[in-house]
């Protein structure tokens, strides 16, 4: 089977990092391309959970393997807080550990994986999918999402794409690459949909929890009862530790459409040949998620939402870029791109290489993450680096316009 030619996010930032000027006057490197909060100063993890990953390891309990599904003790701490949100109480056995969000999307795929299948993604969205499914023989079929209507799912796309050989539809909630939260409203009729079509649901909610907008974020597992849920998430992004690679796959399914025996069975074995995260890792889990205080969300939730405000406002500065719909929720947000104001600019890949070696500020290309010219900006980020790498982006506007900037008028 060939292997798929699509560029991953961190492929594209490595090139783009490559294109980088080390000459460029002096100006420091800023990269609001990855969503890892930790290159910044003012986003740092709790000590509950630096304590609770330093015990772990002085108990010498934890430096062999864990059972391959996970630590029985993590997966009841995961599943006794996931529950608390749902109208319905999880198992341990419904739990999975997982080496971070990314192989919880991979071990979906691949338990869903069939002949002829395919699954509904958004568009933009997170291209590990695309990914994962290539490599599986399943298709991937693309609805859009509404940017007028906070990038909303297109349901109508939805019954027009799903068919006989659908099996899941992915929802990325609160949203990656658009900052959006959608409402219990919106997330029932996802849900009824997928009913009608009896396909599962499969909800990335790696950002969990990480909304500062109009709407709280509500877990699709909610809607468990009405449609069988895989739900996708990890400590990475609440926590501000993404390299600890700590995730889960949760079968939230309490009338055990999905969860039958033959599907467990897979999914136990498949777990079998998964390298899952490091056993003192998990071992910590139990102790972060039950004992960080709600300050140090909040401390999170208020960083996030001031460094969100101030990357729309200084956007309005920016004539190409517009900014359709203000971020409700995780770490980024998508921006159009008006090339046709810039002369010499083909693209957003071009804007995004061109800006990044003149001003050395890193954006992601939309194309990335499946919609051309537009940019994918992460606002997780110290202030003043977010307001200095702005304010170098409308540099490069003035400089690349069709506006006479730069040209004084002689009169003798």
């Amino acid at each position: 089977m060939e292997t798929p030619t699509n560029v991953t996010i961190k492929g594209i930032l490595g090139l783009l990092m490559a294109n980088v000027d080390d000459n460029n006057n002096n100006k420091k490197l800023i990269s609001l391309g990855m969503g890892d909060p930790t290159v910044f100063s003012c986003f740092t993890t709790t000590g509950v959970a630096e304590n609770a990953v330093v015990d772990a390891i002085h108990s010498q309990k934890f430096n062999g393997y864990s059972p391959t599904v996970g630590l029985p003790q993590t997966r009841r701490a995961i599943s006794e807080y996931l529950s608390v949100n749902l109208p319905y109480k999880l198992s341990p056995d419904d739990v999975y550990v997982t080496a971070g969000c990314t192989q919880a999307i991979e071990i979906a795929i691949s338990t869903l994986a069939a002949p002829n299948a395919n699954i509904l993604v958004p568009r933009p969205g997170f291209p590990i999918y695309e990914l994962c499914a290539a490599f599986r023989n399943v298709e991937i079929r693309h609805y859009d999402l509404l940017p007028e209507n906070g990038w909303e799912v297109d349901l109508d796309a939805v019954n027009s794409l799903a068919d006989q050989n659908t099996v899941a539809i992915v929802i990325i909630n609160p949203g990656n690459p658009c900052g959006n939260v959608y409402s219990y409203q919106h997330l029932k009729k996802i849900a009824e949909t997928a009913k009608k079509h009896k396909i599962v649901v499969i909800a990335d909610e790696v950002y969990g929890h990480l909304a500062f907008g109009a709407n709280p974020f509500v877990p699709m597992g909610v809607f468990g009862s009405m449609v069988p849920v895989l739900t996708l998430g990890s400590l990475s992004k609440r926590w501000i530790v993404p390299g600890w690679r700590l995730g889960w796959f949760v079968t939230t399914d309490p009338n055990s459409i999905f969860k039958n025996a033959k599907t467990v069975e897979r999914l136990k074995k498949y777990f079998d040949i998964c390298g899952g995260p490091a056993t003192f890792i998990q071992s910590a889990v139990p102790q972060i998620l039950k004992e960080t205080s709600d300050t140090f969300f909040t401390r999170t939730l208020s960083l996030l939402k001031h460094s969100s405000d101030l990357c729309v406002q200084k956007i309005k500065d920016i004539p190409c870029l517009t900014c359709p719909t203000k971020p409700q929720g995780s770490m980024a947000m998508m921006v159009k791109l008006d090339v046709s104001l810039l002369r010499d600019i083909n693209n957003d890949i071009d804007f995004c290489f061109k800006l990044a070696k003149e001003e050395s500020v890193i954006l992601l290309p939309g194309q990335t993450v499946g919609l051309k010219n537009w940019v994918r900006i992460t606002f997780a980020a110290e202030p003043s680096s977010l307001q200095e790498a702005l304010e170098r982006v409308e540099s490069f506007y003035h400089r690349h316009s069709y506006e006479p900037n730069g040209f004084v008028k002689f009169e003798p």
